[in-house]
């Protein structure tokens, strides 16, 4: 799925007046994870990470999020060097689904 489309079908149950309940999925360079970290900071909503290392030389920040912040976090990303492919976005509770 594109990282900054829609993430839920009309029918989704977990959403409230912000949208959908997402979950947003960022990969970075272990080297970025600070950087990464330091620009979650900047967003105006709290965030939970959880962090998680991959196999490959990656390291994945996940957290939910609601729908309609997704262009603050997309905003706050790119202006810190962040490219949208290293984004993903899945309904909340397909992830929940996937673990």
């Amino acid at each position: 799925m594109s990282a900054w489309a829609t993430a839920v079908s009309p029918a989704f149950p977990l959403s409230g007046a912000e949208g959908a309940l997402v979950s947003v999925r960022v990969s970075v360079d272990p080297s970025r994870l600070e950087a990464l970290l330091d620009a979650l900071a900047h967003l105006d909503f709290p965030i939970n990470p959880q962090l998680h290392h991959e196999a490959k030389p990656a390291t994945v920040v996940e957290f939910p999020a609601y729908e309609n912040h997704l262009p603050e976090i997309r905003d706050v990303l790119e202006a810190c060097g962040f490219t949208a492919k290293s984004v993903d976005t899945t309904p909340m509770l397909d992830s929940i689904r996937g673990h």
